[in-house]
């Protein structure tokens, strides 16, 4: 059975009063002893099917990716456009391995304010432990191609270090960078994975274990909030409703635009990268759907009323736009 026929659901959380909350992280505290998985032990990375070949044309980019439908990239030799999309994977995976160090030191710094017999700190420990082996995952795959993947700059590294002190200062804003990051790669892994591409059998693996779980991931990070900034104090809603739409905008572009270390590497032309990204209007869709799901949680939360509605647009995140 495909993969993509037992992707989990998104949990419908429109309404969620504290005494459902509480059940849903049993509930999600629970699957993580009964469904989740360990890096080395459910992905034989061994396995001949599973070798890596960087010629294999699998790892092309798919005809609906902004950069493949240029005729830059459709002029290269095969050989060069699978390497470029492999090379783009693995600078994917980098750039989450880096997010998901960010995010663990935050729930560790969260936990650590709650008090004995507070439910979240069960599921936050649950989630570490995921994040962790989702690192590990991620590195290892890295590491079987060969390219030198960054991940995060220097500057963005030392941004990571002020969001993942949110954990403990402010932890609405810290769950709102939280499904900054992980609501754009779901959105495109779920997207890649219910596609009829034929994926490699390693990346198709990868992708599912990391849509599995993440799928509780944001059903925690969305749950925390609608149970929480309702109680917030005016000031402290002030400051979500500035920091969500920024910290969505620079999370979305990260994470689906490809790395200046990528366009080093292979040449790529910085017009082509401007018509594919910055004046693509179908690749601005995109960045929008990728967040929609986020942008409602706001929305619902009464953080894009006045003057906040005009900041989402500004920064090009409005569906309107």
């Amino acid at each position: 059975m495909s993969s993509a026929a037992v992707l989990p659901t998104h949990e419908d959380l429109s309404d969620i009063p504290r005494e459902r909350y509480h059940r849903l992280l049993a509930r999600l505290s629970h699957l993580s002893v009964t469904h989740h998985f360990d890096a080395y032990g459910d992905i034989d990375w061994d396995a001949t099917e599973l070798a890596i070949d960087p010629t294999d044309p699998r790892w092309e980019l798919p005809a609906d990716d902004p950069l493949a439908s240029t005729t830059w990239y459709q002029a290269l030799p095969q050989e060069t456009r699978a390497r470029i999309g492999l090379d783009r994977v693995a600078t994917m995976m980098k750039t989450g391995l880096d997010f998901e160090r960010v995010l663990k030191r935050g729930l560790l710094d969260f936990a650590d304010t709650l008090p004995s017999g507070s439910p979240e700190f069960r599921y936050a420990y649950h989630e570490v432990i995921e994040e962790a082996q989702h690192s590990l995952m991620f590195q290892e795959f890295v590491n079987r191609t060969g390219f030198q993947a960054r991940g995060l700059g220097r500057l963005t590294s030392l941004g990571g270090r002020f969001i993942s002190t949110l954990g403990r200062r402010f932890p609405p804003l810290f769950f709102v960078f939280v499904l900054g990051g992980e609501e754009p790669i779901d959105y495109v892994q779920r997207k890649v994975l219910r596609s009829e591409r034929e994926l490699h059998p390693l990346l198709e693996r990868v992708m599912y274990i990391h849509v599995v779980e993440e799928a509780r991931h944001l059903s925690f990070a969305q749950s925390y909030l609608r149970t929480r900034v309702p109680s917030l104090g005016r000031f402290a809603k002030a400051r979500l409703a500035i920091g969500a739409p920024v910290i969505l905008a620079v999370m979305a572009r990260m994470m689906l635009r490809p790395s200046r270390q990528l366009a080093r590497e292979h040449g790529i032309p910085a017009r082509v990268l401007r018509d594919a990204y910055r004046g693509n209007r179908e690749q601005r869709a995109e960045t929008i759907a990728s967040i929609r799901r986020v942008r409602r949680l706001c929305e619902d939360l009464g953080l894009l009323t006045g003057g906040y509605a005009r900041l989402w647009r500004a920064l090009g995140l409005d569906d309107a736009a």
